[in-house]
Parts: C-alpha cells; structure tokens; sequence
C-alpha cells in the first residue's frame, strides 16, 4: 500500500495518530507554528493525559489567505509534566515550534514540546502514543500570512 499524500485528505479534517518516532515528526510538521494560550493546555492525572486546544496552520492545503484550524492534541501514558519558560495564563500567547521524542527503555520516553521565546514543556510518558484532531472547520489567518523560519 503507498503512503498517504496530503492530497488524499481532499480537505477533510484531520484526524491522526502517532504511535513512534516517525508517526511524531507528521505531527510536529503539521502543529509547526500553532497558536494557543496556556490555559489551553491541560493534564488529567487520572487519565494520564495532556492535551492542547491549538490554532494550526492548515499547510495540507494550501490556500490565499493562508487558513487555520483549531486542533486538539493529546498525549497518552503521561506520567509527570514540567514545564520551564511557558506562561499558564490565557493571555500568555504561544507558539509552538517543534515535538520531539527520546526513547528510553522498554517504550517509555520523553516527549519535549519547544516553544517560540525558549519555552518548553517536558511530558515523561510510559509509551508515544499521541493524537491530533481538527476540531472546527478552517477560517482565515488573523496575519495573513504563514510564518516564516527562513533566517
């Protein structure tokens, strides 16, 4: 079976899972740039479960203006959460630049969320596992334009 292309998604919301390393650079691609505040982030100690309400770039389809989408994502099998430079205030603005992963024994690892301004969120978790879902239908960028990491 070939790989998915973006053009199969024919524009429909997305709806994804990452389950290694691989699975987690999709994901990291496609939440590149996302907006969100820090009251948009959450941890459910019960659940063992982190997520964010966030404002994606659409890249998958490209269009003029340039399109965002509000998103979830969510991580599984966290077990603690740290944080250093990142604002927990809805009047925080954030801006999330990379997800990364590194593996330690058995499944268990570390997932580091990087931050615009040096900021970052550090989740220990038993297993990657990860999901990222289109909440809303898509509406024009505030900016008008996708950022841009070119310098």
């Amino acid at each position: 079976m070939p790989d998915a292309r973006f053009a199969d998604g024919d524009g429909r919301p997305l709806r994804l899972l990452a389950r290694d390393a691989d699975d987690l650079g999709v994901l990291a691609a496609l939440c590149q740039d996302a907006v969100l505040t820090g009251a948009d982030m959450a941890w459910d100690r019960r659940s063992r479960t982190f997520g964010l309400l966030l404002g994606r770039v659409r890249r998958e389809v490209p269009s003029d203006p340039p399109e965002r989408v509000r998103a979830v994502l969510a991580f599984e099998d966290v077990t603690r959460v740290q944080s250093d430079g990142v604002g927990r205030g809805a009047d925080e603005v954030l801006s999330l630049l990379d997800l990364s992963w590194e593996g330690g024994e058995d499944c268990a690892g570390v997932l580091l969320l990087t931050f615009a301004g040096d900021g970052a969120v550090r989740l220990e978790v038993e297993a990657l596992g990860a999901q990222l879902w289109d909440v809303t239908k898509p509406y024009a960028a505030v900016s008008g334009k996708i950022p841009d990491h070119s310098d």
